[in-house]
């Protein structure tokens, strides 16, 4: 092979590479929540800041995402208990996913919480990029994030710490 050729196929190697790392890596690690705008299955538009003095967890989600469907009676039964008492759940649905497959799933599963849609995937952008399901985000009352998880998410523990909030 010609050394333009070697120079060539290289340099798409590492574009390949790096755009796979790019979708794989986790989110950015943030402090603070970022002033994201939902759009609601329901047509609404709820904006984060609109939460702000209450605990709200940020799920993002996937219809085809085992581990999502797996926590999906946790998360219900969790914001049954303590959304009397202001915590807040918004499930946002990834930008791959069909609308009409998210609205399905939602109401098969009598989902009692928001979820919304990222038609163009700026709330995952907002989020510090989150590509993988599912990532978690529970905001404080302040504004910071208390809890940042790419994965299943330990039920008891997010609870407690709700509850501390509470």
């Amino acid at each position: 092979m010609k050394p333009a050729a070697r120079i060539a196929v290289m340099g798409t190697a590492l574009a390949a590479i790096c755009a796979v790392l790019w979708y794989a890596l986790p989110p950015e690690r943030l402090t603070q929540a970022p002033q994201a705008q939902f759009q609601t299955i329901d047509g609404r538009r709820l904006a984060l800041s609109d939460m702000q003095g209450k605990p709200v967890l940020v799920t993002f989600w996937a219809t085809t995402c085992e581990s999502c469907r797996k926590e999906m009676p946790d998360l219900i039964r969790l914001y049954e208990d303590l959304s009397p008492r202001g915590f807040q759940i918004v499930a946002v649905a990834m930008d791959y996913d069909p609308p009409n497959l998210v609205l399905d799933l939602a109401r098969e599963r009598r989902i009692p919480y928001t979820v919304a849609l990222d038609l163009d995937g700026k709330v995952a952008a907002a989020f510090g990029r989150v590509s993988l399901t599912p990532t978690t985000f529970l905001i404080a009352p302040d504004g910071s994030i208390a809890l940042q998880k790419t994965g299943e998410l330990d039920m008891r523990r997010l609870r407690e710490q709700v509850l501390a909030y509470l």
